[in-house]
């Protein structure tokens, strides 16, 4: 028998908030893991929702854009003070209000998505 997934209201809040912001995409898939959840757009993942944030994927080519609006990397505690960080950046803020902004940053995190798939 599955194990429930313990209640995280908090999570279930950021997962209905990027399905909102997300919307102007179409279909996009969310699958709860590890505390977090990935949102995932034509079968890749080009979002994390972790920390009552949204990360979206990140490379090398769209790195500069993140860096130009101070968005910092998605890392976590791996344990004894290793810290591990991915390639996620944190959604601007202001992209939050504004669905086309939103759309925008959303593309970029696909656009990696889809060159890490390559």
């Amino acid at each position: 028998m599955a194990k429930k997934a313990k209640a995280n209201p908090e999570l279930d809040a950021l997962i209905a908030t990027a399905q909102e912001v997300f919307a102007g995409l179409g279909d996009i898939r969310v699958r709860k893991m590890f505390g977090g959840a990935g949102v995932y757009y034509d079968g890749r993942m080009f979002a994390l929702l972790a920390d009552n944030e949204i990360y979206l994927k990140a490379d090398r080519i769209n790195n500069p854009k993140f860096d130009a609006h101070d968005c910092p990397p998605f890392h976590y505690d791996k344990g004894e003070g290793e810290i591990m960080t991915l390639s996620y950046r944190a959604m601007p803020e202001s992209a939050f209000d504004d669905a086309d902004e939103a759309l925008a940053w959303a593309k970029l995190g696909i656009e990696a998505a889809a060159r890490a798939q390559k």
